[in-house]
């Protein structure tokens, strides 16, 4: 089990994250459109999963406006925001804040991604909710980059994940 703080107070994360050079682990997750995907959906793609607890949380709504930024300028890549939840909020939040380059994915009919993934949090107040996190995949989704962000309000390593995906 792994540990991540939120405000400094320690919380577990259980599974462990994708490291650089895995194959990515099956998912099956839920779109705006209420559709199950896999990562087929996606192929011949380069995929960012960013991996967060909620989009109405101020981290998580700019990590999710930096992605979407990041995502326009880069060919043959798809931005993934992970979250749990309901794919109406993803919709109703990327729709008012003008987020055209990211795809919202939700885990609320698949919580068997959150440990198959290394970001299920348990053992506290959040459990069910996804850790922070951001995994780059290759067009054949072998990971080039993870990180589970240590302390829950923070932001991901943008430069590190862009460099991950221009080093392909």
């Amino acid at each position: 089990m792994q540990q991540i703080t939120r405000g400094g107070t320690p919380m577990d994360v259980d599974g462990a994250i994708p490291e650089a050079g895995a194959k990515a682990p099956a998912l099956t997750l839920t779109d705006r459109d209420l559709n199950d995907v896999t990562l087929a959906d996606f192929a011949g793609k380069r995929k960012v999963l960013n991996i967060i607890p909620s989009v109405d949380t101020p981290t998580c709504a700019t990590s999710t406006r930096r992605f979407n930024e990041l995502a326009a300028a880069m060919e043959d890549t798809v931005v993934l925001v992970v979250s749990a939840d309901l794919p109406f909020a993803a919709v109703r939040f990327c729709g008012a804040e003008g987020l055209d380059d990211v795809e919202t994915l939700s885990t609320f009919r698949h919580p068997e991604f959150l440990k198959a993934w290394g970001v299920a949090l348990v053992n506290s107040p959040m459990q069910g909710l996804c850790a922070r996190a951001v995994v780059v995949l290759d067009t054949d989704d072998t990971v080039l980059h993870s990180e589970l962000v240590g302390e829950l309000k923070n932001e991901p390593d943008y430069d590190a994940a862009l460099s991950a995906l221009k080093a392909r």
